[in-house]
């Protein structure tokens, strides 16, 4: 039976018979893997709390027919515990690994893989607002697949900003010639933050106020529902509250 290495970020588990589970994976050099971890949920495992959601680990992993088999496990980055204590944390790395699995297959890039482990290291540690984190983890995870919106030239014509209006379908700000009627209009703060955490420019994105931030949330909301075709689960549930 052939064996691999590979580090990877756990996505999902499920429950297989009385003490094995379904381990979905993100991989560094394989793509989206689903594997068996045999014997994981028995109080002897020797790796079964290194395989729980949002954790990272330096993988073998056996080739077989429809799943593969875990066969070690070591781990890289332990962020369950710190995520799974604080409810806002908790929600927006539920969002952040629900959307690595929509987007992803056996021959997912290498960016979308560190984009996942760097956000939830940053979740971890608490470095910003939850919610912060999470918006700008899903524009660059939706820019990686190929639909990056655009937040300074109009999206249609190429005509410079700054420009108001925000049509998802039509691909992000547009100029005031093609926005439909009833259009979301955003004001000059929202509009920076939503260019900064595309962007990764912490400095802004933490400058910002509330209101800003939840204009901006419904706006990145928006963005993927439209691109997935139907709306993450787990966007339900975000705790979007402000941080002390």
């Amino acid at each position: 039976m052939p064996v691999y290495r590979d580090e990877g970020v756990v996505l999902t588990t499920h429950h297989l018979g009385e003490a094995d589970r379904i381990v979905v994976l993100l991989t560094r050099e394989h793509g989206k893997v689903r594997a068996v971890a045999k014997g994981v949920r028995r109080t002897s495992s020797r790796f079964g709390a290194r395989l729980e959601p949002f954790m990272v680990a330096d993988l073998q992993l056996a080739v077989g027919r429809s799943l593969d088999i875990v066969t070690q496990a070591e781990t890289l980055g332990s962020y369950a515990d710190q995520i799974m204590v604080d409810y806002p944390r908790y929600t927006a790395a539920a969002a952040m690994v629900e959307t690595a699995d929509r987007l992803t297959d056996h021959d997912a890039s290498v960016q979308q893989y560190l984009l996942l482990v760097g956000a939830l290291r940053s979740l971890s540690r608490a470095e910003h607002d939850p919610g912060l984190t999470l918006d700008s983890y899903l524009l660059r995870a939706m820019a990686i697949a190929g639909w990056a919106p655009t937040f300074g030239d109009c999206a249609v014509s190429g005509e410079s900003g700054p420009h108001t209006a925000f049509v998802p379908q039509l691909g992000g700000m547009v100029a005031d010639a093609y926005a439909p009627p009833g259009v979301a209009r955003l004001d000059p703060e929202t509009v920076g933050l939503l260019g900064a955490l595309l962007a990764g420019d912490w400095a802004v994105a933490d400058a910002t106020g509330e209101r800003a931030r939840g204009r901006a949330s419904g706006i990145v909301g928006a963005w993927v529902q439209w691109h997935l075709e139907r709306g993450l689960r787990s966007l339900e549930h975000v705790d979007r509250s402000p941080q002390q």
